[in-house]
């Protein structure tokens, strides 16, 4: 199924990630470019990276000046991160464009790749829960209470992964379709934020 390679996916690139552990190492990404495969490593890297960025710019000791170079990264890796959630839905309404859809076909509330991109977090966190679970510099009042928020989240990726699987056969037979839309942000746009639009007057 779809979800099973994007778990595993999603798996290696948190896996390669953290041979470094390094939000400046550079992705090497093993899969052929453009492919939905390495669409979705390179979805998932960029979630790996921000996630680290996030806990770095949390240090209450950080630098002012480094958290604003972070906050500026992170802002970067936000836009980069809807950019592949597109990709991926260009690629899925594309693999979908021949389906003949029924005259009573309904419309989603969010396009498939973005119910990916929840799949692609829910990785991060049963990653990382499941370290916490593994600690032995933390008393065991603090790992079982993490055990229970695990198996609730490998719950969730279960449930996540059995609608978009459910979601993909409702396309294929014409049931629902897909819609795109381009992210309208606007925080990034000089011609749009009116912080910045103001400045160049």
């Amino acid at each position: 199924m779809f979800t099973d390679k994007a778990n595993e996916i999603f798996n290696r690139a948190i896996a390669d990630y953290h041979l470094h552990d390094d939000v400046d190492h550079p992705e090497q990404n093993p899969y052929e470019s453009g492919t939905i495969d390495h669409l979705l490593y390179r979805k998932n890297w960029i979630d790996t990276v921000q996630w680290h960025l996030e806990d770095i710019i949390r240090d209450p000791a950080i630098d002012p000046v480094e958290a604003l170079q972070i906050k500026r990264r992170i802002d970067k890796s936000n836009q980069d991160r809807t950019d592949m959630v597109e990709y991926i839905d260009s690629w899925l309404f594309d693999k979908y464009k021949g389906v003949e859809v029924r005259p009573d076909a309904r419309i989603n509330t969010e396009t498939p790749a973005w119910a990916i991109d929840r799949l692609s977090i829910l990785a991060l966190k049963i990653y990382h829960m499941a370290c916490e679970t593994k600690r032995d510099d933390v008393d065991e009042a603090h790992r079982e209470t993490c055990q229970r928020k695990l198996d609730v989240l490998l719950t969730q990726q279960k449930d996540l992964s059995t609608a978009i699987e459910e979601l993909f056969e409702d396309i294929e037979a014409g049931r629902r379709y897909m819609k795109t839309y381009k992210q309208m942000k606007m925080y990034n746009d000089p011609a749009l934020n009116p912080v910045l639009y103001a400045k160049s007057k």
